[in-house]
């Protein structure tokens, strides 16, 4: 890895004279060279902020992104060009960022648990840099974004106000760095997603069409993951990630332990119609129907039978991660059900998630060490990663659940070239693999537009990069996924 700290490139250089920028968003650029295929890739590493301006011209906000670019033979070429978030919402960019996408990679262990400490940062030999420039944002309140006074950051920690700031943020980058009239992509992992949703309709509006979107783990309609009283719609959804996470941990009975694929289809196919009609039938639903309920859904995750009839056949995630392996003093995660830790207080309502623990220590150290030792990027603020920058979160939703789905449709049907590609995790209990195939099987898309959305299953969990098998089968299905759009629109 080479790196050579400038401020400013040479086109940003000569902009920056016509529009001086306060030295203090001055971006830092550096120059670096990777190692791909036994070919070496040049490339530009930019990091900076770029700010939100109110109608009356006054910055607002601090939005703060690294941009990765390599050099074309000449200006009328533009390879394309990705911007990319993961969600929370509260989370910054840094898990795509070096977990997956970047041309620098946190090293885990093969399956994606930590490593011991100290943490270390290898070149990434699945980089999505080797086929398009990568542009990874932090939205206000995460990473080194701030609002410019504290009072108005609640301003942007609103459905609305998230999306409006990025779709700010998005046209001044295509403005500020000449990316106009190029292909355009969003990639957005988990709350992510649903900010992708929402984006799609408003950069349409504003005249801002995308050739394509990538949603890694991904959530629209909150409806399918709230466990509410009277809400029964998460619990079959889940359910298919209950089974396949019992399956890992050998939970499930021999039959069903045979072959994964074989039993998900069988617990996704109960859980759309005899489950699904159970619940519906609420207190109603007969006894002897109730104890047939119960017994499959023991068979099918593994838990008790008097466990389940004492949750009126309705689990929870919550209770799920906690009682699955409470024989074995553990509980799994949300994030990737593969993981598991031990349960100290299994009485406590109080806990931590596995996944969290293992991924925090070694991405927040690398990040802090790479952002200064390699691109040049000086900041006493802490990169909030998970959480740490913003309160509460207004979901702007008044005796319904928050719902993006709606702006995705929208957009398919203003611009029907537009490409969508789901992936999901099948450890995944924050955002189930079975819940966004709802949502993206109740888009209500005619057969033409529905040709234009594909998706895959991985062995992993909500960020399936973890497992290095995984995250090499991303990379090669998303380069395939823009590769396969932008010839298609040709």
């Amino acid at each position: 890895m080479i790196a050579q700290p400038a401020r400013g490139d040479e086109k940003g250089a000569e902009k920056e004279k016509k529009e001086p920028l306060p030295a203090a968003e001055t971006p830092v650029v550096t120059r670096h060279t990777i190692r791909l295929k036994g070919k070496e890739l040049a490339y530009t590493a930019t990091a900076g902020k770029l700010p939100v301006l109110n109608d009356a011209g006054e910055t607002e906000a601090r939005i703060f992104f690294v941009a990765y670019t390599v050099p074309t033979p000449s200006p009328s070429v533009k390879r394309p060009l990705l911007f990319i978030f993961n969600g929370g919402p509260g989370s910054s960019s840094v898990w795509l960022h070096l977990g997956a996408a970047g041309p620098r990679i946190v090293r885990m262990l093969p399956d994606g648990r930590m490593p011991a400490p100290p943490f270390r940062l290898d070149d990434n030999g699945t980089t999505w840099l080797e086929w398009a420039d990568l542009v990874f944002i932090d939205p206000v309140g995460t990473g080194y974004s701030r609002a410019a006074k504290a009072d108005l950051t609640k301003k942007f920690t609103t459905v609305q106000g998230d999306v409006d700031s990025l779709g700010q943020f998005i046209r001044l980058y295509l403005g500020r760095y000449e990316r106009w009239g190029g292909p355009l992509f969003l990639a957005g992992e988990s709350y992510g997603a649903f900010r992708s949703a929402g984006l799609s309709e408003y950069l349409l509006e504003h005249g801002i069409a995308l050739n394509g979107i990538v949603l890694v783990s991904s959530v629209m309609n909150m409806q399918t993951l709230s466990f509410d009283q009277g809400n029964d719609l998460p619990y079959p959804l889940f359910l298919p990630s209950y089974t396949a996470t019992a399956w890992y941990h050998g939970k499930l009975a021999p039959p069903l332990q045979a072959d994964l694929d074989t039993t998900l289809a069988q617990a996704e196919s109960w859980a759309a119609t005899e489950y699904t009609a159970a619940l519906v039938q609420g207190d109603g639903l007969p006894a002897e129907k109730r104890r047939e309920i119960v017994g499959k859904l023991a068979e099918f995750t593994g838990l008790d039978a008097a466990f389940i009839a004492n949750r009126n056949l309705r689990i929870d995630n919550r209770s799920f991660v906690r009682e699955l392996l409470r024989d074995r003093q553990q509980m799994v995660g949300y994030l990737d059900s593969r993981f598991a830790a031990q349960d100290l207080e299994p009485s406590s309502h109080r806990g931590f998630d596995p996944t969290v623990a293992v991924i925090r220590p070694p991405y927040t150290d690398a990040f802090n060490r790479y952002i200064r030792a390699e691109l040049g990027y000086q900041s006493d603020l802490e990169y909030f990663t998970l959480g740490g920058g913003i309160g509460h979160w207004d979901w702007e939703a008044k005796n319904s659940y928050a719902d993006t789905s709606d702006n995705l449709r929208n957009s398919f049907a203003k611009n029907p070239s537009m490409k969508l590609f789901v992936a999901m995790g099948l450890f995944d209990l924050a955002t189930p693999h079975f819940s966004s195939a709802y949502t993206l099987n109740h888009l209500g898309l005619t057969p033409a537009l529905r040709k234009n959305i594909s998706t895959r299953r991985y062995r992993a969990g909500h960020m399936m990069y973890l497992d290095s098998v995984s995250r090499e089968q991303l990379n090669r299905d998303v380069k395939e996924f823009v590769q396969r759009t932008l010839a298609e629109n040709e």
